[in-house]
């Protein structure tokens, strides 16, 4: 904490002296101090502290995705007091605070009115439990304890009549029946929020001030107003952060929400009388549940895996080099895992493997390269798929199960959509952080009919699919936000959806007992072997990759030669496909460029799809 104190002290005294390069100073110490390794481990964490634990105007730091944009707002940046005793006028900084002092001189010449913007931060939506879990113990910082609230804080589980108070309760009711795994569970010493347990389609209730607008149900952790002064067009909506600044829980933010309490002393802004009461609620929930963050530094997360360096240093790059060592091996067991997952399926495992490491690289125009939607046909119809979710989420650091029952895509809120009365943007289940990998449960769609919201919820899966993209609701307009979305569907048969590639599921096996079949071999796998896979299928996505020239003159020929026979039998688009699939599967070797071999094997399971797809639709001779 040392160095907050630093920064309060250094703060008036620098404007005092009107020294304009104060604050970047101030700044740089703090971003070369954050940025050392040593600050994972002392700077606490609003994802695994309990607020209440944590002291006011302290450091913390807040992994995050960027839910809203609130319109900017005015502060006073430097303001004068009048010290009642000496009636002498004392400078005072008012950056980093929400409430200023008392005894404010409204005449002075020396006040300067400031400009910041809030972001509306919630924890990264679908995290998987163990990533949560790993991130807790690997930076477990001891709160403070020299500091002892004056009062025990409402708890977020207080606030809410119709939350758990049971942290582990709510976690077993989150993962539902998964195995849990054998490093402890930090959960129960953290406090946590719940999103609803569902979304409709109909309008958000502003009027509740514990509508944390998580986007997805079932959600837990506290939700965060961040304060940002500067670098304002580095961040986006949707960007994950991870954001370090100073903690404000302030009890006037609380008061000044309810006008019911003549709050018209307490106001530091007299426009904000003018906002609407749903406004008031939106834009300022009681701290005690969202707390505010004034950012001092921010990280940019390319992704969440607590396993790997999170930023390029030198080392991440010896990490890396390190374990493209293991690459081959580690993708042998893998494969093996994902084999018997599958009913002993190796082909439609290859294809699995190589769905999880894709990854949208770059666009041409509208169109996102390196995306491979995975159709996953011919899944059994029992609780199959449910189970093979659980364990795709044991290696990946954020996913989500949608499960396509008529009641869900009828009622649920799949796109974001703009709430003027609230000005906010209401969260939808498609606001998702990148290469977060959703899965579609298709096999749950019965018959029936889709009502207008089923339609527009079907679109929008198709555009995000095709195009990796999700076209927010503004009312009058639609905007589109790009993304970048693992999407696994699994369906009876060809699903309604598009999809990159089909593969039938053709099980080896027939356990009497599925539940007990995919448990013993989820438990077989030790933590240790867990986390080699949940390092290779991270550290995959991140690899270069490239085509020399050679290799790409032999592509050409080769594909001019498969389609001199039958012009038909292979299209510009079974190239593309086949292109992405040689690149995954260089990838998945560690490989970073492309070699006539790898082109051949791609070719080969290729062959190896589209020939059992073939004889499915023979055997199928209703679908398309």
């Amino acid at each position: 904490m040392r160095m907050w104190f630093v920064f309060r002290f250094c703060c008036p005294a620098a404007q005092s002296n009107s020294n304009p390069e104060w604050e970047e100073k101030v700044l740089e110490y703090f971003r070369g101090q954050l940025k050392e390794k040593e600050s994972l481990s002392w700077v606490p964490s609003l994802n695994d502290v309990p607020l209440h634990y944590l002291k006011p105007n302290s450091l913390v730091k807040f992994r995050c995705l960027v839910q809203d944009m609130f319109d900017p707002e005015f502060y006073m940046g430097v303001y004068e007091t009048v010290d009642p005793s000496t009636k002498t006028n004392v400078l005072r900084c008012g950056k980093y605070k929400d409430v200023t002092e008392c005894g404010v001189d409204l005449n002075s010449r020396n006040t300067v009115t400031a400009e910041r913007q809030t972001f509306y931060c919630v924890p990264i939506p679908g995290e998987s439990p163990w990533a949560k879990e790993i991130s807790f113990l690997s930076a477990r910082v001891v709160p403070s304890t020299s500091y002892v609230p004056s009062r025990q804080k409402r708890s977020y589980e207080e606030d809410d009549d119709d939350m758990d108070t049971q942290p582990q309760k709510q976690r077993e009711s989150h993962t539902g029946d998964q195995e849990p795994e054998p490093h402890g569970n930090g959960d129960s010493k953290r406090q946590e929020t719940e999103a609803p347990s569902s979304q409709t389609t109909a309008p958000s209730d502003c009027s509740s001030h514990l509508d944390l607008n998580f986007p997805l149900p079932g959600e837990r952790g506290p939700a965060c107003l961040v304060k940002v002064y500067e670098g304002l067009d580095s961040f986006k909506l949707n960007d994950t952060l991870e954001i370090y600044g100073i903690l404000s829980v302030n009890p006037v933010l609380t008061v000044i929400v309810y006008p019911r309490r003549d709050p018209s002393s307490l106001l530091l802004n007299p426009s904000e009388s003018m906002e609407s009461p749903e406004e008031q609620r939106a834009h300022d929930p009681p701290a005690s549940l969202v707390p505010r963050l004034h950012m001092l530094y921010a990280r940019p997360l390319q992704h969440n895996n607590p396993l790997l360096p999170s930023a390029p240093t030198e080392d991440q790059s010896a990490f890396v080099s390190s374990f493209l060592v293991e690459m081959a091996s580690v993708r042998a067991e893998l494969l093996a895992y994902l084999t018997h997952v599958l009913l002993g399926d190796g082909l439609a495992a290859e294809y699995l493997l190589l769905h999880l490491i894709s990854n949208v690289y770059t666009r041409r125009d509208v169109l996102p390269l390196g995306k491979f939607t995975l159709n996953l046909s011919g899944c059994p119809l029992n609780s199959y798929t449910e189970r093979l979710y659980q364990i795709i989420q044991q290696l990946v650091p954020c996913s989500y199960r949608l499960s396509m029952s008529l009641h869900t895509m009828n009622s649920m809120r799949l796109v974001p959509k703009k709430d003027y009365v609230a000005n906010r943007l209401v969260s939808g289940a498609l606001q998702l952080a990148r290469n977060t990998s959703l899965f579609l449960d298709e096999t749950q769609l019965e018959q029936g009919q889709l009502d207008s919201s089923g339609v527009r919820n079907i679109t929008a899966l198709g555009n995000l699919i095709s195009w990796q993209k999700v076209d927010y609701d503004f009312s009058y307009h639609q905007m589109e936000f790009p993304c970048n979305i693992n999407v696994l569907v699994t369906s009876e048969g060809r699903s309604l959806l598009p999809s990159d590639c089909q593969v039938p599921l053709q099980p080896h096996v027939t356990p009497p007992n599925m539940e007990e079949y995919l448990t013993t071999i989820h438990m077989a796998q030790f933590t240790s072997q867990m986390n080699k896979f949940r390092v290779y299928l991270s550290l995959a996505r991140t690899l270069d990759y490239s085509i020399s020239d050679e290799v790409t003159k032999a592509v050409e020929d080769d594909f001019v030669d498969m389609r001199k026979d039958d012009p038909q039998s292979v299209t510009a688009e079974d190239l593309h496909r086949m292109l992405v699939v040689a690149r995954l599967l260089s990838l998945s070797l560690g490989q970073t460029t492309l070699s006539r071999d790898g082109w051949m094997r791609a070719k080969h399971i290729d062959m190896l799809r589209r020939s059992r797809t073939e004889q499915q639709k023979s055997l199928n001779g209703n679908e398309p």
